[in-house]
């Protein structure tokens, strides 16, 4: 396992709720990397748990379906850094490091250098090890779907490193241009909250507010804070601080470069178009409504209200005893708070004794807690009790399916089931990192044994699933022995069963007339004869379904006894046209020299059945005597034989 020691981390970027947010055309160099982390993470390799060790986090949206690719590039080439990407739609960021479902794909390399997702990798998931491939195959996103890749740097230095995000079809750069959404006063006039139409850059807002003027400028701009710039980086609202209240009344608000010569830029750099304008009504004081609630997700445990006007802190009773919710199951509030800045939120987020995990309709009613009242808002205004909003709530999902293996002879194939319970009306299934299908069940044909794997993702629309099964199919049987190639005169045959697979039933035919049962059959005689004689030896193997069968020749010989002539004719007529040990089946370790009779070498071999011709350097020698030197140890009796001789070459 990577971790060994835990310590907080307090830099941006280095927990999931603070991740950077991923602009897809954007390359993030990281200078340095604190030292800091090592929480455990579930994922995918054989319940082994890595850890978050000297991490940063990356926050990736999904806007066209297809393969993320990226490259994490260390500044040193001597660096491990590892990663594992996550699926957190509808999640809270922190919940990576307790469910296991939300895993995607994952590199856990032991190796150094470079590391990524590319069309170079053939597994999504690479575990920890030397000699483990650096890169993973490019996991599939969905769009809509949001994601977190964790960047963890298993080397104990700060040195940095660079990411790029490039080689996969998804589109992970969002292509709505950035405007102003909608503003809207405090109920005193001295302040102006800007809602924005996407996320955008913290950084890009001047604190003096000198992005924005007032019309009719019955006041100025003095100031503007983001939503939470704090503790993250980018925020989707704002809030100006007015030199004066304003008298209830419409106003525009414009928008221009500031002191630091931009508008306001998304995480693509964007720029809000500098004139652009959003009306503002500062109405009488009256209580604030209940306004909205976010959308609900899977299996909600809590739910977030969303006030146009700021509604003081300390109104907010911490037991929940506010707010009551009642509907189609009962359902119990333990707590309530504030996103609290200057004693005031905008946004209030109510605790429920357990996440509602079916499908139902209900309504969260304001009421007056233990502490006297309902909410405040800032300027003192009581919401009346009574109060209430509808919502709605999706059963959770699963994507356990099950499958059914259909062997075949020479195919397999495996039908996949999933219930579809819960209203499920998506299917992603993926088999083997390569062949995707969308229907509810299906079927894969295998003509090769070994490991598969089958992923699926499900969803009801607004809860998801994702599951990954490895399924072993058994080699098929094969049919195979080893035989004796030569039998010579008065020798048995052997036969080597090397058959494979779950077999149940064997058949030899040896092809003298006999036949046997056994796994390993006895050794077999063959009948005598005048000439060499081939006999096919037939192995038929059964699992009881299929069969296979091995065929090989024997062949018995008329004669085992090595001699080499003493005269030969190499004049092409099909007859005594060569030279070489006779019927040297027996022999092991063979040399066969010619010399001629000056000692001159003109012919050498190991192998007994190559022949000389009698020629040299391809031309036909004199006719004559030849010396022949030849050398071999006897199979049967294991000693040494040296043998010396002369032959007569006539044309």
């Amino acid at each position: 396992m990577k971790f060994s020691w835990a310590q907080p981390c307090n830099t941006l970027g280095q927990n999931p709720g603070t991740a950077f947010p991923v602009c897809g055309t954007a390359v993030f160099n990281q200078a340095d990397v604190p030292i800091c982390g090592n929480k455990s993470i579930p994922g995918a390799c054989n319940g082994n748990l890595f850890s978050d060790k000297n991490p940063f986090w990356y926050k990736i949206t999904c806007f066209t379906s297809g393969t993320l690719g990226f490259v994490i590039t260390p500044a040193d080439l001597g660096d491990d850094y590892d990663w594992q990407l996550f699926d957190i739609t509808n999640r809270n960021p922190n919940d990576v490091y307790t469910d296991a479902s939300l895993f995607v794909a994952c590199n856990w390399s032991g190796e150094t250098g470079v590391t990524g997702a590319s069309a170079a990798g053939n597994s999504l998931v690479r575990c920890e090890g030397g000699g483990v491939p650096l890169f993973s195959s490019m996991p599939n996103l969905i769009a809509g779907h949001t994601y977190i890749l964790l960047i963890s740097h298993f080397t104990d230095s700060q040195s940095g490193y660079a990411l790029e995000f490039k080689g996969g079809t998804a589109n992970i750069t969002d292509p709505l241009d950035p405007h102003l959404a909608t503003a809207r006063a405090s109920c005193d006039g001295a302040k102006a909250t800007i809602k924005l139409n996407k996320r955008i850059k913290c950084n890009s807002l001047s604190a003096n507010g000198s992005e924005f003027t007032l019309l009719p400028a019955l006041a100025t701009v003095t100031a503007a804070t983001g939503f939470n710039c704090n503790n993250g980086f980018d925020m989707d609202s704002l809030v100006l601080t007015l030199s004066n209240q304003l008298p209830p009344g419409d106003y525009t608000i414009t928008i221009k470069n500031g002191v630091d010569a931009n508008t306001l830029k998304d995480n693509c750099d964007k720029t809000i178009p500098a004139g652009e304008n959003i009306p503002l009504t500062v109405f009488p004081i009256q209580p604030t409504p209940m306004d909205s609630l976010t959308k609900i997700g899977c299996a909600p445990g809590q739910l977030q209200l969303v006030f146009k006007d700021p509604i003081k802190c300390n109104s907010i009773a911490a037991n929940g005893s506010d707010f009551l919710v009642t509907g189609t199951l009962p359902v119990t509030v333990t707590g309530a708070s504030g996103n609290c800045n200057n004693g005031v939120t905008n946004v209030i987020t109510v605790t429920l004794s357990q996440p509602i995990q079916q499908q139902g309709n209900f309504s969260i009613k304001l009421a007056h807690g233990n502490d006297g009242n309902t909410i405040i808002n800032e300027c003192g205004q009581e919401t009346p009790a009574g109060a209430n909003i509808d919502f709605s709530t999706a059963d959770i999902v699963s994507a356990t399916f099950t499958y059914n293996i259909n062997s075949g002879c020479k195919t397999d194939i495996i039908d996949y089931f999933h219930d579809g319970a819960n209203g499920v009306n998506e299917w992603k299934w993926n088999f083997d990192n390569s062949i995707n299908k969308t229907e509810q069940n299906t079927s894969m044909a295998y003509a090769t044994p070994g490991e598969k794997q089958a992923s699926l993702f499900v969803s009801n629309g607004t809860c998801t699933d994702f599951k990954t099964v490895n399924i072993l199919l058994p080699d098929k049987i094969k049919a195979a022995f080893e035989a004796s190639a030569v039998v010579c005169p008065g020798d048995n045959a052997t036969f080597i069963n090397n058959s494979t697979g779950n077999i149940i039933s064997y058949l030899w035919d040896f092809g003298n007339g006999n036949t046997s049962m056994l796994q390993n059959p006895l050794a077999q005689q063959y009948p005598a004869a005048d000439v060499t004689k081939n006999f096919p030896v037939q192995l038929v193997v059964s699992d009881g379904n299929c069969n296979d069968t091995a065929t090989q020749n024997i062949k018995v010989v008329n004669n085992c006894y090595i001699a080499v002539p003493n005269a030969f004719t190499p004049n092409k007529d099909g007859l005594n046209d060569y030279l070489y040990p006779l019927n040297a089946f027996k022999a092991a370790d063979l040399t066969f020299r010619v010399y001629n009779r000056f000692g001159q070498l003109l012919f050498s071999t190991a192998d007994w059945t190559n022949k000389w011709d009698g020629t040299f350097k391809g031309k036909d020698v004199e006719p004559g005597t030849y010396v022949w030197l030849l050398h071999y140890t006897h199979t049967d009796t294991k000693k040494r034989i040296e043998q010396k001789g002369t032959t007569v070459l006539i044309r």
